[in-house]
């Protein structure tokens, strides 16, 4: 990738369910700050009229196209069927962002810039958890499940990742491309675990940049039980029965120090 972030292709992919109400501020947030950007929304057959917003967006700007997904297949899914558009489009940089604006729209420049900064960093992370970061409106209940929730993924993975559940993310594209997208099926938010661990075990570095993390304003959240206890379930396997070593691209005594600030 060019060193210089603005001279990539970049394309930002927001997954969406019932986000009639945070889609267009969304759009035009990411516009905002990063203009040369393009965008994928990829929308899970919404009952409220996302779609519909997302393809009147794309009419209206060149920059924004929409994928259409039958059923609610899980967040998971939505940006494996993104990732793999934005590589049959030649793209140098992808981007996972939220559609609640939770995620700050004014962080991506410095996202792309620190991805650009250092051909060997293959994920930059949008982290809550590190210094500078922060949560803003987040009951305590799910303050303490994220930091619980990260700290046990931390310890069984063996990762240095502060926010490893974090879903604000600027992926090399080669980092993709060099991973077996059809094989992921973490659907929920374990989702981002299990991209951060194959992404340090194909010897990447990660880097994690603080950002002001938003609870959304409109719309309901997507978290669930079953969400939870999917995450749960799936770090405690990888983390007693994940091949690890040569195999696996990097060592369990190597992995934490992949991983930076």
């Amino acid at each position: 990738m060019p060193a210089n972030a603005t001279s990539s292709r970049v394309l930002v992919i927001t997954p969406t369910y019932n986000e009639a109400g945070n889609l267009e501020e969304t759009v035009a947030a990411v516009f905002a700050a990063a203009p040369d950007v393009d965008l994928l929304i990829v929308d899970d057959s919404s009952p409220d009229g996302t779609g519909e917003i997302a393809d009147r967006l794309a009419a209206a700007d060149s920059r924004v196209t929409v994928l259409h997904r039958t059923g609610k297949g899980g967040l998971g899914r939505a940006y494996v069927a993104g990732f793999g558009l934005a590589l049959e489009r030649g793209y140098d940089v992808v981007v996972q962002m939220d559609a609640d604006g939770s995620h700050p729209a004014d962080a991506l420049p410095d996202l792309l810039a620190t991805l650009a900064a250092d051909p060997k960093v293959g994920l930059v992370i949008g982290s809550r958890w590190v210094p500078g970061g922060s949560l803003v409106d987040w009951a305590v209940g799910r303050r303490v499940l994220s930091r619980a929730g990260n700290a046990y993924a931390r310890a069984m993975l063996r990762l240095g990742v502060r926010d490893v559940t974090a879903g604000y993310r600027a992926y090399r594209a080669d980092v993709l491309r060099g991973l077996p997208l059809a094989d992921i099926d973490s659907r929920g938010y374990c989702f981002q675990i299990d991209m951060t661990l194959r992404t340090v075990e194909a010897g990447w570095r990660i880097v994690e940049r603080p950002i002001e993390f938003r609870e959304r304003t409109s719309g309901s959240s997507k978290m669930s039980k079953a969400i939870v206890v999917e995450a749960m379930w799936r770090v405690t396997v990888w983390g007693l029965f994940r091949p690890v070593g040569p195999a696996a691209g990097v060592s369990r005594r190597t992995r934490g120090a992949t991983a930076e600030n």
